[in-house]
C-alpha cells in the first residue's frame, strides 16, 4: 500500500545545499518506489533579499555575511563540490564567481506551481547557476531554464515582464519565516514535520518511511 505525504521544500535557487537536498530526497524517494508518493511544493525563500542587482562576488559575500576567510570558503566549495558529485549533480565552482538576487526566479517558480512542471523548473534554476555559471536574476537566463523544463518561454517572458506573483511570494517567504525557518533548505512533510539541511539520502529515506508508518 502507497503512503501520500506532502511535501513543501523550502529553498533558495543559489543555495548550494538545497541543491544538494533536493538530489538527496530524490535520491531516497526512488529507493522507496512502492511504498511513498508524495506531491511536492517548492516555496520561496531568499539567502539574499536585499542583493543589488549586479549581485556581489561571492568570496567577498561570504566573508561578510559569514566572517570566513578565502581558504574556508574554498575548503566549503570543495565540500559541496564533492557532496554534490556523489548524488550526481556537478557543482562547477569556477563558473560561479557571483551571488545574485532570486527574487524573479521565485515568481518564475510560482507560476510553474500548478503546471506539474515546478520540480523540472527548479532542477533548470540549479543547472543554469550552479553547473553552468549563468546569471539566474537575468530574464533571458530565466526563460531559458523555463522552456528547458517544458514550459512555454513566452508565458514565462510575460510573468517575467511585470510583476505578476510578487506579493504571492512575499506572503509564502513571511510565512515560513514567521514559522520559525530561518536557514534552508528546510523540508516540511504534510505540514509538521521539519527536516532541516542538505541530509544525506539514508536521512531522508528513514523519516519519510517513519512518517508514512505513523
Amino acid at each position: 500500500m502507497t503512503t501520500t505525504l506532502k511535501i513543501d521544500f523550502v529553498s533558495d535557487v543559489s543555495c548550494p545545499w538545497c541543491a544538494i537536498g533536493l538530489q538527496s530526497l530524490e535520491t531516497a524517494l526512488s529507493r522507496l518506489q512502492g511504498e511513498v508518493e508524495v506531491q511536492m511544493q517548492f516555496q520561496p525563500f531568499e539567502l539574499n533579499p536585499q542583493m543589488v542587482p549586479e549581485g556581489e562576488d561571492i568570496t567577498e559575500h561570504l566573508s561578510k555575511k559569514y566572517g570566513s576567510t578565502p581558504e574556508q570558503a574554498a575548503a566549503a566549495r570543495e565540500n559541496i563540490r564533492t557532496r554534490g558529485e556523489a548524488l550526481g549533480f556537478t557543482f562547477n565552482m569556477d563558473k560561479r564567481a557571483r551571488i545574485y538576487n532570486t527574487f524573479d526566479a521565485h515568481r518564475l517558480l510560482h507560476w510553474a506551481e500548478d503546471t506539474g512542471l515546478q520540480t523540472a523548473l527548479k532542477k533548470a534554476l540549479f543547472k543554469a547557476y550552479f553547473t553552468d555559471g549563468k546569471d539566474p536574476s537575468q530574464h533571458a537566463v530565466l526563460i531559458e531554464a523555463a522552456e528547458s523544463a517544458g514550459l512555454s518561454g513566452d508565458e514565462a517572458r510575460a510573468v517575467l515582464a511585470g510583476d505578476e506573483f510578487a506579493d504571492a511570494v512575499r506572503e509564502q517567504e513571511q510565512f515560513y519565516l514567521n514559522a520559525g525557518i530561518h536557514s534552508v533548505p528546510a523540508v516540511v512533510i504534510n505540514d509538521r514535520h521539519l527536516i532541516s539541511g542538505g541530509q544525506p539520502p539514508e536521512v531522508f529515506e528513514q523519516a519519510l518511511r517513519q512518517i508514512a508508518a505513523e
